[in-house]
C-alpha cells in the first residue's frame, strides 16, 4: 500500500517458503502413544467439501492417529473448509504419498519503528496446532522480502540457527520512494529472495533495518512456490485476505525406524518405514513399496500400480499387461516387433513369402495376410512347421510313411511341449527381465557410460556391476544394511568380491537426481587420488541408479569435530586433514586435463578412515570446466554457510568458489563452530565475525580452547590463510595449489619433517610460507580416459 501525499511506504515483506511450516516439537515419542488409533472407525468423516481426509488424519475422536492429526471441518462455509487442529489454519490439500499438507498461510505484522536498527522479533507458526508433527520442508523453501533497506533473517531451532537471510535495497532511499515495488520481479531492487536451507519446527523472524531506511510497518508471509510475486498480488494481500499457500511436511513418529521389525504405523503389506532426511528434525514416515501406491497407514492401502491405465507415463504401443510391481508391453496378436516405440509393431505377413523379412515374420510357407493377423501353411505336397526354416517336408507317396511320419511328429511335438513348456516360460520371463533392465539402462543415461567404456576396456571391466551382484552384496537391499545418506541418496553397506563397499542408491526417481548420479560417475571415474573417495563401479539396470565406492569406516569430519565435550580432534590432526583436503581440491582444479570444481566442500563431505586420513566425497554437484575457461554460469548449488557469496549472487562458478568453501572449513577447524548455524551477538555470520576479530587482533576469542592449548604459534598464520580464502572478491583469494603449499609448509615447520618423510633444509627456526603458481597443464594425474571426452559426451545433461 503506497501513500503518495506524505511519501509514506508500507513495505511488504513476503517470506516465500515452499513446504512445511514449522511448529514446536511434536509430543509423541519413539513409540506410538497409548492413545494412538490403530484402526480407524468405518463411520469416520473422510471428505470435507472437495477435499479427502485420508488416515492418519481424521475429524472425530477415534478417526485420527494421534494428537496433531486431528482436523476440523467447518460445514458453515460454502463450500465446507478443512482446518488443522481446532480450526485456525485452513488445509488446502493432504498428500499421503509425499507426506505433506498444504495450508493457507497466516500473516505476521511488524509495527512502525522510528529508531533504525533491529525491529522486535516475531515468530511464525503460532496459529498452527502446537502438538502437531509438522516441520518446514527444506527442499523447496525460500524467503522473499519486499521493501527498502531491510534485512530479513529466518532463525530456527533451539539455538536460533540462521536458516535463511536476504536483503532488499532501493536506489535513492532517502528521496521519493513511491513505486519502489519495481516491475513485478524480485532481483534485489525493492525485493530479494533466498532459499531456506534448513527445516525446523519453529522460526523466529528478525527484521534488521539498514542505515537510512524508512521505519515503516512491515508484514510477512510464508508461502510456497505456487505464489508468484507481482505488484498486483502484493497490493491485494495488503488490502485484504488472499490465499497464501504453504506446504507442511509431517512425520508419523519422531523416533527412527525399527531395525528388527516393521514399524507399527506401516500397516499395508506392501509398505516400508523411511527415516526422515530433513536436517532440522528426525522421525520417520511410511511409504508404499516400489510399484505400489496408496495409503501405507491402513491395511491393504498400498495397491499395485496399473501402468496400463497411465499410457502417458508408461508408454506402450501394443498390448499392455499389468503385473505386480511392473507391466508387460508386447505387440498385438499377428504383429511382431518392439511395442514400446511408435510403429514398432509390424503386420506379421508383410513381405512374405520369399522376402528378406521372412525371418522377422516367421513364415516359410504360403502366407495369407489378415488385418492384425496372418495364416502361414506349408505349400502343397509338403507338411510340417511353416514358421521355421526348413520346417516344411515333402510328403512321400507311401501312405504308411505319411502315417508313421504324422504319428512320430505328433508324438514328438506333444513330448517336446510337455518337457519344454517350463523351460520356454522361464526363457520368456528372463527375456522380459532383460528388456526391463535395458529400459532402465537407457533411462539412466547408460548410453553415456557405454561410450566412455568403449574407449577403455579396463574401465568397462572395473565399472560395470550387475544388479545380481549388487543384490547379493546388500542382501537384497536389506534395510538393516543402511548406514546413512547424503543429499543425493541412501547408502548401503555391502560385501562385493570379499571387499566391504558402500552402495549409494538415489532416493527419488527424478531427472535431476539421475543427472546428478551420472555426473558423479563421470567425475569419480576420472579421479585417482588418495584423498578422494574411490569409485569402484556402478549399476544402471534398476529404476534407481546405483553407485559402488570404497567403504570409509570412520564417519565424517563433521561428526569427529562437533562432538560433545571439550576435547575433539587434535590440532595436528586438524591441520593434516586440512592439508589433505587442500591436496585433493588442488588436484581436481589443476592436475587434470579439464578442471573439476567440487561446488559443495564442507565438513560432512569429508570422510575419515581408521587412520583419520581425509577422503573428499559427494561429487553429485561437481562440474567440469573447459581448460580455456575460468568459470561457468550455472544454477546455484551448495550448502548455506559454506557457499561463496559471489557465486550465490552472480551464479558464476569458478575455482575460487571452492577456495571460499575451503576457507570456511579452515575456520570451522579452528573454532569448532558450525558455519550454517553460528550467529554472533551482533547477528554476524561465522565468516564475517571471524574476519572482524582477526582484524581487531582478537581472533583468539573465537578459537577452540583445545587448539590454543595444543598449537605451537601457527594459529595466526592459519587464521590469516582462512581470511584470505574467504575474501569477498574471488580474484583476491589464493588458488588451491597456493593454499596446499602454505599448509604443507606450516606442517613442516611444526614437525620439522616434511609430509613425505624426506629431509628438507630449514633456515634456522623459520620456514617461510609461500604460494606456488598454479599449473593447469600438469600431467601428474593418473588418467583412465580424457576428461574432454566426458565433457563432450555429457554436454546434453546441463546442471
Amino acid at each position: 500500500m503506497i501513500k503518495v501525499g506524505n511519501r509514506r511506504v508500507v513495505a511488504l515483506v513476503a517470506a516465500v517458503v515452499s513446504t512445511t511450516l514449522l511448529l514446536p516439537p511434536p509430543p509423541f515419542g519413539g513409540a506410538a502413544p497409548a492413545a494412538a488409533v490403530t484402526v480407524p472407525a468405518s463411520s469416520c468423516t473422510r471428505r470435507c467439501g472437495n477435499l479427502s481426509i485420508p488416515y492418519p488424519f481424521g475429524v472425530e475422536p477415534g478417526c485420527y492417529h494421534a494428537a496433531g492429526f486431528n482436523l476440523t471441518c467447518n460445514q458453515l462455509e460454502n463450500p465446507p473448509k478443512l482446518f488443522l487442529g481446532d480450526g485456525t489454519v485452513q488445509v488446502l490439500e493432504i498428500s499421503i504419498q509425499h507426506n505433506t499438507v498444504r495450508i493457507n498461510s497466516t500473516r505476521v505484522d511488524f509495527p512502525d519503528n522510528n529508531d533504525n536498527g533491529i525491529t522486535p522479533n516475531r515468530t511464525w507458526g503460532d496459529s498452527l496446532p502446537q502438538r502437531g508433527p509438522y516441520f518446514l520442508s527444506e527442499s523447496v523453501s525460500m524467503v522473499q522480502a519486499i521493501g527498502c533497506g531491510i534485512q530479513v533473517s529466518i532463525l530456527g531451532g533451539d539455538y536460533n540457527d540462521l536458516a535463511s537471510s536476504c536483503t532488499a535495497i532501493c536506489p535513492f532511499m532517502e528521496s521519493n520512494t513511491d513505486g519502489f515495488m519495481g516491475n513485478g520481479t524480485c532481483m534485489g531492487n525493492g525485493c530479494c529472495q533466498a532459499n531456506i536451507l534448513v527445516g525446523y519446527s519453529f522460526y523466529n523472524i528478525q527484521i534488521n533495518r539498514l542505515p537510512g531506511a524508512p521505519p515503516y510497518a512491515l508484514s510477512l508471509y510464508i508461502v510456497d512456490h505456487s505464489f508468484h510475486y507481482s505488484n498486483d498480488i502484493i497490493l491485494e494481500v495488503v488490502q485484504g485476505p488472499k490465499a497464501l499457500p504453504a506446504t507442511l511436511d509431517w512425520i508419523i513418529n519422531n523416533s527412527t525406524c525399527p531395525t528388527n521389525t516393521s514399524a507399527p504405523e506401516c500397516r499395508s503389506a506392501d509398505s516400508y518405514c523411511q527415516n526422515s532426511s530433513t536436517y532440522g528434525h528426525g522421525g520417520y514416515m511410511c511409504q508404499c513399496s516400489d510399484g505400489y501406491h496408496g495409503n501405507p497407514y491402513v491395511t491393504g492401502g498400498c495397491q499395485d500400480i496399473n501402468e496400463c491405465k497411465s499410457p502417458d507415463m508408461y508408454v506402450c504401443y501394443g498390448n499392455c499387461t499389468n503385473t505386480p510391481r511392473s507391466f508387460i508391453c508386447q505387440c498385438n496378436s499377428g504383429y511382431t516387433g518392439n511395442a514400446s516405440v511408435p510403429n514398432g509393431c509390424r503386420d506379421g505377413c508383410k513381405g512374405a513369402p520369399h522376402s528378406a523379412n521372412q525371418e522377422a515374420y516367421s513364415c516359410y510357407g504360403i502366407c495369407q495376410n489378415f488385418p492384425g493377423s496372418f495364416h502361414c501353411q506349408c505349400p502343397d505336397g509338403t507338411y510340417g512347421d511353416s514358421s521355421i526354416k526348413g520346417g516344411c517336408i515333402a510328403i512321400k507317396n507311401s501312405l504308411t510313411g505319411l502315417t508313421i511320419g504324422l504319428g512320430v511328429g505328433g508324438g514328438t511335438s506333444i513330448l517336446l511341449l510337455a518337457l519344454g513348456g517350463p523351460y520356454i516360460m522361464r526363457k520368456i520371463k528372463l527375456q522380459k527381465v532383460k528388456k526391463m533392465k535395458q529400459k532402465y539402462f537407457k533411462q539412466n543415461h547408460g548410453l553415456l557410460l557405454q561410450q566412455l567404456i568403449s574407449r577403455n576396456t579396463d574401465i568397462g571391466e572395473r565399472m560395470v556391476i550387475t544388479l545380481k551382484d549388487i543384490e547379493k552384496a546388500t542382501n537384497n537391499f536389506d534395510k538393516a544394511r543402511i548406514i546413512g545418506g547424503g543429499g543425493h541418496g541412501v547408502v548401503f553397506k555391502g560385501i562385493l568380491d570379499l571387499y566391504v563397499v558402500a552402495i549409494k542408491k538415489s532416493k527419488i526417481v527424478v531427472q535431476r537426481e539421475i543427472n546428478e548420479f551420472i555426473n558423479e560417475v563421470a567425475v569419480l571415474s576420472q579421479v585417482n587420488h588418495r584423498n578422494v573417495v574411490k569409485l569402484l563401479g556402478c549399476c544402471l539396470e534398476t529404476e534407481v541408479p546405483l553407485l559402488v565406492y570404497e567403504f570409509i569406516s570412520n564417519g565424517t569430519l563433521y561428526h569427529h569435530l562437533h562432538v560433545e565435550g571439550p576435547v575433539s580432534l587434535s590440532w595436528v590432526d586438524r591441520m593434516r586433514i586440512a592439508m589433505e583436503v587442500a591436496k585433493a581440491l588442488s588436484y581436481l582444479h589443476s592436475s587434470t586435463s579439464m578442471p573439476i570444481f567440487h561446488r559443495d566442500v564442507k565438513s560432512s563431505n569429508i570422510l575419515l578412515n581408521d587412520a583419520l586420513t581425509a577422503k573428499v566425497s559427494d561429487f553429485g554437484a561437481s562440474r567440469y570446466i573447459p581448460i580455456d575457461q575460468t568459470g561457468v554460469v550455472t544454477a546455484v548449488q551448495g550448502t548455506f554457510g559454506y557457499l561463496d557469496p559471489m557465486y550465490y549472487y552472480t551464479g558464476r562458478l569458478t575455482d575460487k568458489s571452492d577456495v571460499f568453501s575451503f576457507g570456511v572449513l579452515l575456520i570451522e577447524l579452528l573454532t569448532r563452530k558450525k558455519p550454517y548455524a553460528y550467529r554472533s551477538v551482533d547477528n554476524d555470520g561465522l565468516v564475517s565475525h571471524f574476519a572482524s576479530l582477526l582484524a581487531e587482533g582478537k581472533v583468539v576469542d573465537i578459537i577452540d580452547p583445545q587448539v590454543i592449548e595444543e598449537e605451537d604459534g601457527e594459529i595466526h598464520e592459519v587464521a590469516t590463510l582462512a581470511a584470505m580464502c574467504t575474501k569477498l572478491k574471488g580474484e583476491d583469494r589464493p588458488t588451491m595449489r597456493e593454499v596446499e603449499m602454505t599448509l604443507e609448509n606450516l606442517l613442516i615447520k611444526k614437525s620439522q619433517v616434511p609430509c613425505n618423510g624426506t629431509q628438507t633444509r630449514n633456515n634456522g627456526d623459520q620456514t617461510t610460507a609461500h604460494y606456488m603458481p598454479t599449473n593447469r597443464n600438469s600431467k601428474e594425474a593418473s588418467r583412465q580416459y580424457t576428461m574432454e571426452e566426458v565433457m563432450l559426451l555429457s554436454a546434453s545433461y546441463p546442471r
